[in-house]
């Protein structure tokens, strides 16, 4: 604990410091919870420098981004304290003439083994839910990210990219193709049904992301990880904030969306094997659908509404053929439990891809009328 306290002194921490505990699984960071003698909690995180190569970047992206936020909430008359994160810099007397000279210097520390650190004001009396497992919660899911996208819709500045081509399917294809031709696992010759999934649906998913590159679909702010785990919400149910924000990129909007209707409508599992339990839930399509264009119809563009059924189609996709090259890699990037894992992995995802297809025309009715 001694350790983490060190960490923790380096930055604007209120009070003196009287415990650091881990807090939650840590899948990416590293995370605990530090209290003061005063009261006063925080949240201590090491951030992931293999994930996100540009950490400096990042953390400006956050900060940018949390101080938008809050100048919104404030005009509103709400509590930007609890409406937003926090993020709290740099204890200036910590600071070396070395770290001044670094990129945004006061939003993190850099320890002696290379590691980053970062520190956010810990909001008390919030709760998390780890799953959207009725209609009900699925709306408040969606009022969260719609609420979260309308907040920072007038937001200009160009964000840094903290994970190289995200969601850029005319990248993942550059990388597709690469995969085919390396066969690095020798898995090619037993996939011709799978690659034909893929291929079959290139072209279409090609011109939708034409429109992202050309501008018919406008470049925002998107958070990039939109489980219901990132949002915070009060004692009566009620959307506080969004967190997590280390993905906060520049990109379209409908990434978001359709990132969360692809968790948030499956009926079974991402790497099901029992395939009679996976499809999309029309319900909890319409219900994520209706929360989230409660808060952000009248921010969004026609073409974004227009193309906002579809995003769920096209991130399914790009899901799908990041499984199947992963397999056909070797199993390099997803962490695996079985020989086979990845190939589960995407056909699960096919069937809840061919679901949404099935149910498309439902699906562009919904988000007409919501």
């Amino acid at each position: 604990m001694e350790k983490y306290i060190s960490i923790a002194t380096r930055f604007d921490i209120s009070g003196s410091i009287s415990e650091v505990k881990p807090l939650g699984p840590g899948f990416i960071n590293d995370t605990f919870i530090v209290k003061t003698s005063e009261g006063g909690k925080y949240i201590l995180q090491r951030k992931n420098h293999i994930v996100f190569p540009d950490v400096p970047g990042m953390m400006n992206n956050i900060l940018m981004v949390t101080e938008h936020i809050k100048a919104k909430v404030a005009a509103a008359g709400g509590d930007p304290e609890r409406e937003v994160l926090t993020v709290v810099k740099r204890n200036a007397a910590t600071l070396t003439e070395e770290e001044k000279s670094l990129p945004h210097y006061d939003l993190y520390y850099k320890d002696e083994n290379g590691n980053f650190w970062a520190v956010c004001v810990f909001i008390e009396g919030s709760i998390t839910y780890e799953k959207a497992d009725t209609p009900a919660l699925a709306y408040k899911g969606g009022q969260g990210i719609g609420k979260f996208q309308a907040q920072l819709a007038d937001f200009t500045t160009p964000l840094s990219e903290t994970i190289k081509g995200f969601h850029n399917i005319r990248w993942r294809f550059q990388q597709w193709d690469e995969a085919l031709k390396a066969d690095a696992a020798g898995r090619v010759k037993d996939l011709a049904e799978e690659i034909s999934w893929i291929e079959s649906r290139k072209e279409e998913m090609l011109k939708f992301w034409s429109l992202v590159e050309d501008g018919t679909i406008p470049t925002r702010v998107t958070h990039n990880d939109t489980k219901i785990s990132n949002i915070l919400f009060d004692a009566a149910g009620e959307v506080l904030c969004v967190i997590d924000l280390d993905t906060c990129m520049s990109s379209t909007s409908l990434n978001d969306f359709g990132d969360a209707i692809r968790s948030y409508t499956n009926t079974g599992a991402e790497d099901d094997r029992d395939l009679s339990r996976v499809g999309m839930s029309l319900e909890m399509f319409k219900a994520y659908t209706e929360g989230y264009l409660s808060e952000r119809r009248s921010t969004l563009c026609e073409s974004e509404l227009e193309w906002l059924a579809f995003s769920a189609r096209y991130i399914t996709f790009e899901q799908v053929l990041r499984f199947l090259m992963d397999y056909i890699d070797g199993d390099k990037y997803y962490k695996t439990n079985a020989p086979d894992h990845n190939l589960v992995r995407t056909h699960a995802q096919y069937k809840l891809l061919c679901s949404m297809e099935e149910q498309y025309e439902k699906m562009k009715e919904i988000v007409a009328n919501a």
